[in-house]
């Protein structure tokens, strides 16, 4: 994907009002690896409450060293925040661009979450 393309595709999917919207249109791309890496994560969301405040998560099955399944859970973002923090979270994990350079493509700044 040309940089304009991908820009282009941050910035579309930016005026999204969330996750959910965001990763509809990811799975409409022209481009195929990028519908085909979204289709992959259809169904791999939840939602949870969290000291008030509703958090996304990615929530996968992974087997461990034992050869038992565990769930991993990863924070994305939590509901209400800017669907840049989805979209960074996406190519991030799906195709490995910095999440700050798509901040970048978007024309945010990106700030490093604070470490607990």
């Amino acid at each position: 994907m040309e940089l304009k393309e991908f820009e282009a595709l941050v910035t579309a999917l930016c005026e999204k009002e969330n996750l959910p919207q965001a990763l509809e249109h990811l799975k409409t791309s022209d481009d195929t690896e990028v519908a085909e890496a979204a289709q992959s994560l259809a169904g791999q969301f939840a939602l949870a409450e969290v000291e008030g405040a509703k958090r996304i998560y990615h929530v996968t099955l992974q087997t461990n060293e034992q050869g038992e399944e565990q769930e991993f859970v990863e924070h994305v973002m939590d509901e209400g925040d800017d669907v840049i923090r989805f979209v960074a979270w996406f190519f991030d994990v799906m195709f490995d661009v910095k999440r700050k350079d798509t901040y970048q493509a978007a024309g945010k700044t990106y700030q490093q979450p604070k470490r607990s």
